[in-house]
């Protein structure tokens, strides 16, 4: 009996012993798929909860604004005379909000409205493309031939340097605050050259042409000085053009001091001494006592809603499924 049962026994015994090794790796393998297969169905459940969102978020927002968009040109402008402003805001470049087609395109609506008693450009800008700036000067003087009973005043707040005063050149008047920083009538053109450096660090500079000079300047070979002679002749040529458009803009109130051409810039306060400003004053003081229609209309263009809002919020749909990518790889 006893013999028996121990045989029974190890029988017994051995044959968890002998089946462990096969059945236990088995299930723990099919205990990890289920538990993948569940991580993996949380994290699509999880990005569609996010791209749904998102998407009726954006519906929402668009909705919003066409409406607003709706409002804004349904709004009567205000009856009575008023002053029309138009603001000229950071650099003058064709693909910033301070280029000739914006400027141009505000100053026509302000010129054009029956209601208009006077045109305020409102400047605040360092300057930029002599392009941009030289079509904004000869459409304001197109402007004012057109509409000869509409003044048009440029309002320096902060600055009005470079090509922003070429613009403010053309105005009937110029205007400015004691503190504000005008001038710098000058052309300027900068780079960096690397040639000694690349020769003591040994790296030689492959540089293929067809053209004699169609390489000049190029930072990493040395300045020839025909190439430099060539593009300062380059540079008072358009200092030239400047310096003409000033003077016709300005007449006679200009002093006879040959700094104010000079790249120098001044004061507000300055700037009245040497005649490249009339006076002090904010757009309100002008708008007030100037052109005598206190109600400021804003002509400015405005950057398109919807186009912004479908440009900002595809941004944030493409950042938000990176991330949600960036996870799943995770």
């Amino acid at each position: 009996m006893n013999g028996q049962g121990n045989g029974w026994q190890g029988e017994a015994g051995g044959t968890p012993q002998g089946r462990s090794p096969r059945r236990e790796p088995d299930a723990l393998a099919v205990l990890e798929r289920i538990a993948l297969e569940g991580l993996r169905e949380q994290r699509r459940a999880r990005r569609w909860s996010v791209f749904f969102r998102l998407a009726f978020l954006a519906y929402l927002v668009a909705l919003l604004g066409v409406l607003l968009a709706g409002r804004e040109a349904a709004a009567p402008l205000p009856g009575g005379r008023h002053t029309a402003l138009v603001e000229l805001r950071g650099e003058i470049a064709a693909d910033a909000p301070a280029s000739a087609d914006s400027i141009v395109r505000g100053l026509r609506a302000a010129f054009g409205h029956e209601r208009t008693a006077g045109v305020i450009l409102r400047i605040n800008s360092p300057g930029g493309s002599p392009v941009q700036a030289g079509q904004i000067y000869d459409e304001i003087r197109r402007l004012r031939e057109a509409h000869p009973d509409v003044p048009l005043y440029a309002v320096v707040t902060d600055i009005a340097a470079s090509g922003a005063y070429y613009v403010a050149a053309a105005a009937d008047e110029i205007y400015a605050d004691k503190a504000s920083l005008v001038g710098s009538i000058g052309v300027l053109m900068d780079g960096f050259g690397f040639a000694e450096a690349m020769r003591k660090l040994g790296i030689e500079r492959r540089l293929l042409t067809a053209g004699e000079r169609k390489g000049f300047l190029d930072p990493f070979s040395p300045a020839r000085p025909e190439d430099l002679a060539h593009m300062k002749r380059l540079l008072e040529q358009v200092h030239a053009q400047f310096v003409e458009a000033v003077r016709e803009g300005r007449g006679d109130r200009l002093k006879d001091d040959p700094q104010i051409f000079s790249g120098l810039i001044w004061t507000g306060e300055e700037a009245v001494r040497l005649g490249l400003v009339d006076g002090l004053g904010s757009a309100g003081y002008v708008a007030r006592e100037v052109i005598g229609a206190e109600r400021i209309v804003d002509f400015t263009p405005k950057e398109d809603f919807l186009e912004r809002l479908t440009e900002r919020l595809g941004a944030a749909v493409a950042r938000a499924l990176t991330r949600l990518g960036a996870a799943t790889l995770r």
